[in-house]
């Protein structure tokens, strides 16, 4: 029997851990099992013809709310083309109102509800050998146009009885592994499907070393723990990351999510150790607004919280991404506003403002009238108006997150947004709120907007709307252009002072050890004429170093000709993109 298990993942540098699982867990009953994977961009007649070419006897889709659509119109058609195909669905999106899904999609013929390895190798074993499939628990299946739900208790596999995903695996280095240490989650978030049952399930210790060994060894550019809180238990996480530091090899990093009030002091010296970018922390806010956090059962002490993200931030080594939701109960324009300034405050290398969705399953969609939702009818079921956000402020909303990810999380323009948020803003929201206002007035959202056209319209803003101490702001919105930018040119709407002996005073300094070793000690040995190539000087009217650090201004300040070196050979570009440095040329 050809078993086939089909993936398609939301970009093509995913990888699918759900079907690695699976075919591991049933190699003993299928020795050929294959996984393909695909992604939600390939067209289904792309994929079609790759899937008859295999001609499984049984096919299996690994379903979420990003692929289900694009699964469900796959299903249709290969039925049509191969008949007397078993297909499988699994994965979170099928394992709840199965009934109804398979009642509206008649080419669906079991589906495999929760965590599938035991469950599948069972079914697999029972269709192999033309077996009754009909007393194993947890499926639902179509028999005669009747949609049935076999009975019993669904066992839940413990997670060190499945083999490693990976074994044997030629790993594409160039995509993110994906990758999980623990089961479950101790908290009961409302809008989260873990809130659907409960406890975590860890790997023994020793085996999850043995494991992220190999991804070391293959030399992976990014592990992904998907496990739900990493650090729900503290010494079990820290001895994760001493591990992944002494075996550090220099080129693969490790994402983790975490929940950074768990976070001790013992964690903290620890992570003061640690190289630049090894590791990145995303950590879920949500809310701070004591009423949503109560309605979706979600604790947390974010002074705590707080206070841990800006000792990690001032350690300069670990991507910190945070996240909001909006859409949730209680949680109207103001409040939201309120917990976007509490989180903005936290300066962290990612602000990611996501959209409630009423997931299958989720307390808060089986609770969804009591909150007056109203939310797209298909995936992802994203909240469009609840009784406490109507429709036209999460519009509002969206404009805010859409310059957030354009100018915010791009890193392109912290200095700048910083100069304006100290010296024009009461808070931050009033700012993003600004800007996305003139964003979507003048039409930018409409069409794709190139590096050079960003700095551009972030100026025309500048000038609009703020317009005192300009001239300071253009050598600002240059400084942030240039650390971002190694280029010998300019866009025009940048000002650049030189003179005709400029560029020879900048070899004259690099051909000087002791500014090398000041400066440049990666460089001593290096001639100047190939240091010159991967370096930049510029000169400012304005030191803007110094204003960097100390953004609000009094009063204009004086001329100060500053020339600035920026080096951007740098390892590691997770938290900067060059290092830069006021130096002196001899006149």
């Amino acid at each position: 029997m050809k078993v086939l298990l089909t993936a398609l993942n939301a970009r093509f540098i995913h990888t699918n851990l759900a079907i690695r699982y699976l075919k591991k867990s049933v190699e003993d009953v299928c020795p050929d099992t294959e996984i393909i994977e695909f992604t939600i961009n390939h067209h289904i007649e792309y994929i079609l013809p790759e899937l008859y070419r295999v001609s499984p006897d049984v096919i299996c889709f690994s379903c979420y709310i990003w692929n289900i659509e694009m699964i469900l119109d796959l299903c249709d058609t290969i039925k049509r083309i191969l008949p007397n195909i078993t297909i499988i669905l699994g994965g979170p999106e099928v394992s709840f109102e199965t009934e109804d899904l398979m009642m509206k999609n008649d080419s669906i013929d079991i589906v495999v509800i929760g965590e599938g390895e035991i469950t599948l190798n069972k079914l697999l074993k029972s269709l192999k050998d033309n077996e009754d499939y009909s007393q194993i628990p947890g499926l639902y299946y179509r028999v005669r146009g009747r949609i049935l739900k076999t009975q019993g208790e669904r066992i839940r596999p413990k997670i060190n009885s499945l083999p490693f995903p990976y074994e044997g695996e030629q790993i594409d280095k160039d995509k993110i592994v994906y990758y999980e240490s623990s089961r479950g989650c101790p908290f009961n978030c409302q809008y989260c499907l873990s809130s659907s049952f409960r406890g975590v399930d860890y790997l023994p210790i020793d085996r999850v070393k043995n494991e992220l060994k190999h991804f070391l060894e293959v030399q992976v550019k990014q592990v992904k723990f998907v496990d739900r809180t990493f650090n729900a238990k503290k010494d079990y996480a820290l001895e994760i990351m001493k591990f992944i530091l002494e075996n550090n090899n220099g080129i693969t990093n490790f994402h983790f999510e975490v929940t950074a009030d768990l976070i001790d002091e013992e964690m903290l010296d620890f992570l003061k150790t640690v190289p630049v970018g090894l590791f990145q922390f995303e950590i879920g806010v949500q809310s701070t607004n004591p009423e949503t956090l109560k309605a979706i059962d979600r604790k947390m002490d974010f002074p705590l919280l707080s206070e841990v993200v800006e000792k990690i931030a001032s350690y300069r080594n670990v991507h910190q991404h945070l996240d909001l939701i909006v859409g949730l109960p209680m949680d109207d324009f103001f409040s939201f506003r309120k917990s976007f300034n509490d989180v903005f405050a936290l300066r962290p290398e990612k602000l990611q403002i996501g959209f409630l969705k009423l997931l299958k399953g989720s307390g808060l969609k089986m609770n969804a009238s009591k909150y007056s939702y109203v939310y797209t009818s298909k995936p992802p079921y994203e909240v469009l108006q609840s009784n406490a956000l109507s429709y036209g402020e999460i519009t509002v909303l969206k404009a805010i997150e859409e310059i957030i990810e354009t100018y915010w999380n791009s890193r392109m323009f912290r200095a700048s947004i910083e100069f304006i948020l100290q010296n024009f803003y009461s808070n931050d929201f009033s700012f993003f709120q600004g800007f996305s206002r003139y964003w979507w007035k003048n039409g930018y959202h409409h069409q794709p907007n190139g590096k050079n056209q960003l700095y551009k319209i972030l100026l025309d803003y500048y000038e609009a709307e703020a317009n005192d101490y300009l001239q300071v702001f253009k050598e600002i919105l240059k400084f942030d252009y240039l650390k971002n930018t190694r280029t010998s040119s300019l866009p025009d709407f940048f000002h650049r002072e030189t003179d005709d002996g400029f560029k020879n005073k900048c070899h004259e300094f690099l051909k000087q050890e002791d500014n090398l070793q000041k400066f440049l000690p990666g460089y001593i040995d290096t001639p100047a004429k190939q240091i010159i190539k991967r370096v930049h000087f510029e000169r400012f009217k304005h030191n803007v170093i110094e204003i960097e650090d100390n953004p609000y201004l009094f009063k204009e300040p004086t001329e100060k000709n500053t020339t600035v070196l920026f080096d951007y050979d740098i390892e590691n570009k997770s938290i900067d993109h060059s290092r830069y440095y006021e130096v002196y040329l001899n006149d």
